[in-house]
């Protein structure tokens, strides 16, 4: 999996699960500002996550994640070491 395809894959599901405008989603952005985050949508983000990547999240992972940039590193992190396995 590419870092094009795992950035773009990440993006449609946020459009699609968290309803966030498209053209809101950049790497510098914050991502519990504009996703308007609370707890019960990080749950919901763990499943999502683990559901189209195949990897388990573990609650404190989000804790240097604020940009997109930082997830989608977090995200691309995980499923290079995965693939690696």
């Amino acid at each position: 999996m590419t870092t094009a395809s795992i950035i773009e894959k990440i993006n449609h599901f946020l459009v699609e699960e968290f309803e966030v405008e498209k053209e809101m989603i950049s790497p510098e952005a914050n991502l519990k500002e504009t996703l308007e985050l609370d707890s019960l949508d990080y749950i919901d983000m763990v499943v999502v996550i683990e559901s189209n990547f195949g990897f388990k999240v573990k609650p404190e992972d989000f804790t240097n994640i604020t940009s997109f940039q930082d997830f989608y590193d977090y995200v691309i992190g995980r499923v290079n070491a995965k693939e690696l396995v």
